[in-house]
């Protein structure tokens, strides 16, 4: 088996020692939600591709937040791995479960189907509020020893804390949590610390500064660029759910506009049916 540069195909510690080494400076990781808009994703120049969980689950006909199986999850990692030549990473949401176990068995299978890294958060859907930093703690563990217990010691682990995204505690001790719980999971093992919903350039700079790990946070639409998060200190910037949501805005504005007027609205650019093609042609 070759891959579409003509070599053969890179081991999965190499993937992962690849992506790691994406992290010695900024990586921007356009978040895909199948093995199309990864293979997209990926000729566009992205480095690695970066899974978002709510486009995996909108794509299957669910919603997001841990509606999907563990299983239903890795199959499609199979299908993007397959489907690109660059390191693929997980958003693999709370570890589907909330015992340490549940996140071995997760991380366990994602890296049989070909990632190597992951991204968990420390919300609990089923209590409905972040883990106590002790038991978050552990998950991390877990999920390093699954990896290694799978043969890649070198997963990337991208702990994610929802402090600033679900808005716990006062305004004014989110910083100092966030910094906490980070330093707290980086000495757990974490490679790197993800905070969604915060984008204040100055507590970006303070948390890069505090933690000895690299930063990820999630770009928005109308926030700051990525030249200004990662001036800030940030060393990983990702969309979430952004791609998709703009790929389904563009469906939908295309159908509004057929059923309306009887003619299909084309981009100058659109990549029409011998383009996709041939970016599927892995599968």
């Amino acid at each position: 088996m070759t891959t579409t540069t003509g070599r053969a195909p890179a081991s999965a510690a190499e993937r992962a020692q690849r992506f790691r080494d994406l992290h010695d400076r900024l990586v921007v990781l356009p978040n895909a939600w199948d093995a199309c808009s990864a293979a997209i994703v990926a000729a566009a120049g992205a480095a690695a591709v970066a899974t978002t969980s709510g486009g995996v689950a909108w794509s299957l006909g669910r919603g997001d937040g841990e509606l999907l199986t563990r299983e239903e999850t890795a199959e499609v990692v199979r299908r993007i791995v397959q489907a690109v030549d660059v390191p693929v990473t997980v958003d693999v949401e709370g570890g589907y479960g909330p015992a340490p176990e549940d996140v071995a068995r997760t991380v366990g299978l994602v890296v049989s189907a070909g990632a190597v890294g992951v991204n968990f958060e420390d919300f609990d859907p089923g209590a409905g509020s972040l883990h106590p930093v002790d038991a978050q703690v552990a998950r991390i563990v877990a999920a390093r020893e699954a990896a290694a217990a799978a043969g890649l010691p070198g997963i990337v682990v991208n702990a994610r804390t929802d402090v600033y995204l679900r808005g716990v505690g006062a305004a004014d001790a989110r910083l100092d949590e966030t910094v906490e719980r980070a330093r707290r999971y980086v000495a757990a093992g974490a490679d790197c610390v993800f905070v969604p919903g915060l984008l204040d350039l100055p507590d970006l700079e303070t948390l890069a500064r505090a933690v000895p790990a690299p930063i990820n946070a999630m770009a928005v639409p109308g926030g700051p660029s990525v030249a200004a998060l990662a001036a800030a200190g940030v060393r990983r910037v990702s969309v979430g759910t952004a791609l998709a949501e703009a790929a389904y805005t563009t469906a939908r504005a295309a159908a509004t506009a057929f059923l309306r007027d009887g003619e299909l609205p084309v981009a100058g650019d659109a990549l029409d049916y011998g383009a996709l093609q041939a970016l599927s042609a892995r599968g």
